[in-house]
């Protein structure tokens, strides 16, 4: 309905503007193109083949014209122009396998294109190649020419030639014939044929084989000849003679010749070459007479045996092991020798360098003294113009060791194992390095490498143990060396930890001052630390050269009591802890004195007071002005004696109850009854006084 209106519309605008149907653009429209193949898109070889090309095409003129073109492979291959609705018909005459790919058509018409979808041809059979040679029979090293042919085959073609089933020639061209030169292997009768392959991409399709053709090759009569002289068996230093010619008919081509042994070309020439030259141990092996005549090879072969005259030469040392400036010995000799051709006397033997420190000493051999260095040696053997080396003889003269060291690594610690070195300065190695307690070998090391050490482990009791070690170096036929015996500390563990307060825990009082001395068995020097229970930190470290020491307090108060311990450390890592010592910090004297002051005060206040009531009832006879005593019945050496102290009062003598006042009474000696009334002498500063008696 779409396309009649479309059509419709066309017809009106061209009935009514007549004058513009010329400039007006044509529709077209393209539909429904395809490709088909006929008979089949399979067919055999030699089968006609036509490609129609089918397009529906919409338009108002009939007479379009239209513009097709088929294409294979992507490749363009055909085009045509035409006005006409028919169908497009290609043809593809008795097709091959090279016509085989896929093909598609596109129309083109009024700017508007459509491409139907590729369909792929697919032709079989392949024609039978066929083979040509222009020669049955040929000379050897002769050429033939060979031709094979694929009737009717097209397109890039791969030809294959074969002699006896083996792959000798293979050429690509654009054609189904091919001509080549063959050169044959061998002389005899060959079997000749040829094959091809059809290339189209990316397959190939390969046919069967051809026909096949025998072609024969002679042999040239004409041969390479070697000969050696001497025949018979040869020895070092005969003069030798190789020779290589040819034997039969000269060719009519250009002939060479190669004289060789193994690797090395000796001569060459067109009839003749040799080589002459002494024979030698090295000679032994298998000289060639190669001739080349065109393509064609030929050879002779021979073996030679020289017998040696003597055996290269060997050099050694003795002893085995040389030490510097010590005597070694040189010995060059050849292990076998000819003696029907050559006697012991015609054969030397000297060493390279000439200049050497060594002077002979016999036949082969050499003395003299080492020297410092490294040294390389030659012995060269000579007889009868032949002369041969030994192999290179390279003496390292050693270093004798010297008087061994012996130390500890680290510390060495009381009761445990510690580590003994031995080294020399100087030696060569290997060392054998024995340590030894007294008379007693413990156990050998041997120093092989440059940084290796001769390390023991051991351990001790006792301290004074540690000087038994010694070790002894030998790195020769010498005696050993003895190295001094070990001179080294022995560090005792910590043991026996000990906190001292001084002054004594009972007499700890306020102000005073502390000392906390931490003592313990070892050696030193060793590090204390002090603590108190109940703090992390220690309250004091210190490192001392002996076995104790001391930490100090100043001004106690009772913010100083607690639980107080030390630990001790020393270089044998062992860490010893004293036992717990509780610090009681007491009252200060002063203050109890004045305590006891206050209270004496008190007392006396307290006498005071009590005195002066009593004597408040007894009136005022207490006045009275003197003493007097009155016994019943008196001695005239009879007194009353007062002991005085400068810190107290005077009390009565008798009683030591009260203090001694005027108007008193006392008791004597004698247990009369005295009375004080009055001191006669200043007794303030006496420690006693007498008083008289009276009655």
């Amino acid at each position: 309905m779409g396309l009649l209106l479309l059509l419709t519309s066309a017809l009106l605008s061209s009935y009514f503007h007549p004058g513009s149907v010329v400039k007006a653009q044509r529709v077209v429209i393209l539909k429904d193109i395809s490709l088909s193949m006929e008979p089949s898109h399979v067919v055999s070889r030699n089968t006609n083949v036509t490609l129609r090309c089918r397009a529906n095409v919409v338009s108002v003129e009939k007479a379009l014209s239209r513009e097709y073109t088929i294409y294979k492979d992507g490749n363009a291959i055909y085009n045509k122009t035409s006005s006409t609705s028919e169908d497009l018909l290609y043809h593809l005459s008795e097709v091959r396998v090279s016509d085989n790919g896929k093909y598609s058509c596109r129309i083109s018409a009024e700017g508007q294109q459509a491409t139907s979808s590729a369909k792929k041809l697919e032709v079989t059979g392949l024609s039978k190649p066929v083979l040509h040679v222009n020669e049955r029979v040929v000379a050897e090293g002769k050429e033939i020419t060979a031709t094979c042919t694929a009737h009717g085959e097209r397109g890039s073609i791969f030809f294959y030639f074969y002699e006896n089933a083996t792959e000798i020639e293979e050429r690509q061209v654009n054609s189904n014939q091919i001509e080549v030169k063959l050169r044959l292997s061998s002389v005899g009768t060959h079997r000749i044929h040829c094959a091809y392959a059809v290339f189209v991409r990316p397959d190939s399709f390969k046919s069967e084989e051809s026909n096949a053709v025998s072609v024969t090759v002679e042999e040239l009569h004409i041969a390479p000849v070697l000969e050696i002289f001497p025949h018979s068996k040869i020895y070092e230093g005969d003069e030798l003679f190789v020779s290589c010619s040819v034997k039969g008919p000269p060719p009519t081509d250009k002939m060479h010749l190669y004289l060789s042994r193994g690797n090395q070309l000796l001569d060459r020439g067109n009839t003749t070459v040799s080589h002459r030259g002494i024979a030698l141990a090295k000679d032994i092996g298998d000289f060639e007479c190669r001739l080349e005549i065109g393509s064609v090879v030929k050879n002779d072969q021979g073996t030679i045996s020289v017998t040696e005259l003597f055996s290269v030469p060997t050099l050694t040392v003795s002893p085995a092991e040389v030490f510097q400036r010590e005597d070694i010995t040189l010995t060059c000799k050849s292990e076998s020798s000819a003696s029907e051709r050559l006697g012991q006397e015609g054969l030397t033997y000297a060493l390279e360098p000439p200049r050497s420190q060594l002077v002979p000493k016999g036949i082969g051999i050499f003395s003299g003294k080492s020297p410092s260095n490294d040294f390389n040696y030659t012995c060269v053997a000579r007889a009868k113009n032949i002369v041969k080396h030994s192999e290179v003889l390279t003496v390292r003269p050693k270093v004798p060791v010297t008087t061994p060291k012996i130390s500890v690594v680290g510390r060495a610690v009381l009761g445990r194992r510690f580590t003994i070195l031995c080294q020399s300065d100087i030696g060569s190695l290997p060392i054998n390095y024995t340590l030894l307690k007294g008379y007693d070998q413990l156990n050998t090391e041997a120093v092989t490498q440059p940084f290796q050490q001769a390390l023991f482990t051991v351990s001790v009791d006792r301290p004074d143990e540690i000087s038994k070690f010694t070790c002894r170096a030998k790195n020769s036929h010498r005696e050993a060396l003895l190295s001094t015996r070990l001179n080294a500390t022995v560090i005792e563990p910590l043991s026996h930890p000990i906190l001292t307060v001084i002054p004594g825990l009972s007499e700890i009082s306020e102000e005073d001052n502390l000392h906390l001395i931490c003592g313990v068995r070892g050696t030193p020097p060793v590090t204390f630390k002090w603590y108190r229970v109940g703090t992390e930190l220690p309250l004091s470290t210190t490192t001392s050269d002996k076995n104790n020491t001391h930490y100090q307090v100043h001004g106690l108060s009772k913010e100083h009591s607690g639980v107080y311990y030390c630990e001790a450390r020393n270089h044998a890592n062992n860490v010893v802890r004293s036992e717990h010592v509780t610090i009681e910090v007491r009252m200060a004297l002063w203050k109890k004195l004045m305590i006891g002051g206050f209270c004496l005060l008190v007392l006396f206040l307290l006498v005071v007071v009590s005195v002066l009531c009593f004597r408040s009832k007894r009136g005022k006879r207490e006045a009275a002005a003197e003493l007097s005593v009155k016994p019943a019945s008196p001695k005239s050496d009879d007194s009353l004696t007062v002991n005085l102290t400068h810190d107290t009062e005077v009390y009565n003598a008798a009683t030591g109850a009260a203090p001694i006042y005027d108007g008193m009474e006392g008791r004597g000696t004698n247990g009369v009854r005295y009375s004080v009334a009055s001191l006669p002498v200043d007794i303030s500063n006496r420690s006693s006084y007498s008083i008289p008696a009276t009655v």
